[in-house]
């Protein structure tokens, strides 16, 4: 009866771990559909602001504006973007992983990195890397607010000559089952490459050139910032439904098993029993 009760109490436990984890695949659900919603009214003007900025880009002399100045790369920033919580399968593991391979890679470069979200934060806290800025629980409440500071501290850096390139690897959402590692370079701004034969024609500034790179190229950075925390929130939602998803399924293969075995014990234990009896009558 021991192991009867043994079975029955690890069954139990099984049982509350599947409800625990279909809630969680619910809730990762419900909120993956209004992080959708956010990147997709998100991508358009992103993508939009990159474009008229790379055309502004290859007909302005770079002394414009500091975000538009390119120098000889000796000294580079990774932006990292992990989650903050785990149970979301190999999403910050691949991320992790990922920017080993960056430093090993830039490895002749001075990397600094800015840890954005606690997972890559506490793994790097611990190694010997130049971790120069954290912003953690950010992904709770995702507002475009949030963005700004890691935008300023990104143009800060770059615009009073600390690093020289900027880049972001974050996971970019392209389906529930699917999440694409991204390196994006976000500063310097890498101009258009005319056609072959083409001039390109400056434009005709209303305002002096000056003031209005003074308003894009700032706006342009919080744009791609907060898009990449957004595709990260998704991509995370997306990999935490996904990993529930399977822990409910092998809580459910588990408890078939059990149930299975426990069947088995309790009608050994059922024929010991009787045998015991039949004995036991026999013998008187």
């Amino acid at each position: 009866m021991a192991a009867l009760l043994d079975i029955r109490r690890r069954i139990r436990s099984v049982k509350s771990t599947q409800q625990i984890t279909r809630a969680m695949k619910m809730v990762a659900a419900a909120r993956l559909r209004r992080a959708q919603d956010h990147i997709f009214r998100a991508r358009p003007y992103a993508n939009q602001m990159l474009t008229l900025l790379s055309s502004l880009a290859a007909r302005t002399a770079q002394r414009a504006h500091p975000l538009l100045a390119e120098r000889p790369i000796e000294r580079q920033l990774l932006v990292l973007v992990t989650a903050d919580r785990g149970l979301c399968g190999a999403f910050n593991t691949n991320l992790i992983r990922a920017a080993h391979h960056y430093l090993d890679e830039h490895r002749d470069k001075d990397i600094s990195v800015v840890a954005v979200g606690r997972k890559g934060r506490d793994y790097f806290q611990r190694r010997p890397v130049k971790l120069i800025g954290e912003h953690i629980n950010l992904f709770g409440r995702l507002k475009f607010a949030q963005a700004q500071p890691i935008s300023k501290q990104i143009i800060d850096l770059y615009t009073e000559g600390k690093v020289d390139a900027v880049d972001f690897l974050y996971n970019e959402f392209k389906s529930i089952m699917t999440q694409r590692l991204m390196v994006e370079r976000y500063l310097p701004i890498k101009p258009i490459e005319p056609a072959t034969g083409e001039s390109l024609i400056d434009y005709l500034y209303e305002q002096p050139a000056e003031e209005i790179f003074a308003v894009l190229l700032p706006r342009y950075v919080e744009s791609e910032v907060y898009r990449a925390l957004l595709e990260s929130q998704a991509a995370e939602l997306a990999a935490k439904m996904t990993a529930m998803d399977a822990a409910t399924n092998n809580a459910a293969d588990i408890i078939d098993s059990l149930t299975l075995h426990m069947n088995r014990v309790r009608q050994a234990a059922i024929t010991r029993e009787i045998i015991e009896v039949v004995s036991g009558a026999a013998a008187t």
